[in-house]
């Protein structure tokens, strides 16, 4: 049961060495001409390339606070390291999965057919043979029911991405 005032709680993961060495080498790259800190135009491009969207001006905004609260000239390092591990920590691991379902599903109808899927194959892969088609189709359609739900899609697609 929801309590009106309950907050809502995010089950963050914890981010790996190997994400915050990703971490410093972009922050590395994107503090042009290497001032140790991030300025605002440096960060929007740090998080074009680590989550591939341009952050709104509230958004920089909220992630520059707390450099300027600290009464510094931009984010440093370890702030930045801090900021987008814990925006990383938050991601969905199901999003790109889901993206790719949602590409599939042109009719929204929260499953996919076989004509879902060779519509999708003529479009990226127009020479594809319709045999090796169906064949995905039917290795996706776990209970070989014709239809192939998001469950089915992220047991096969979704295989090796990290579960929460």
């Amino acid at each position: 049961m929801f309590s009106i005032g309950a907050p809502l709680i995010r089950q963050e993961k914890k981010i790996t060495h190997s994400e915050t060495k990703n971490l410093a080498m972009i922050f590395q790259r994107c503090d042009e001409g290497k001032k140790g800190y991030l300025t605002r135009e440096d960060l929007k491009v740090a998080v074009v390339q680590l989550f591939g969207y341009k952050p709104s001006k509230v958004e920089t905004n909220m992630l520059m606070d707390p450099a300027l609260k600290a009464d510094l000239p931009g984010v440093p390092l370890d702030l930045f390291v801090s900021l987008m591990g814990r925006k990383l920590s938050v991601l969905d691991p199901y999003e790109k999965t889901r993206q790719i379902f949602n590409v599939f599903d042109v009719r929204c109808r929260g499953f996919l057919t076989l004509e879902d899927f060779r519509r999708a194959f003529s479009r990226v892969a127009p020479r594809l043979a319709d045999r090796t088609i169906l064949e995905a189709f039917r290795e996706v359609d776990q209970d070989s029911d014709g239809h192939v739900s998001f469950r089915d899609f992220e047991c096969v697609i979704g295989h090796g991405q990290e579960k929460p």
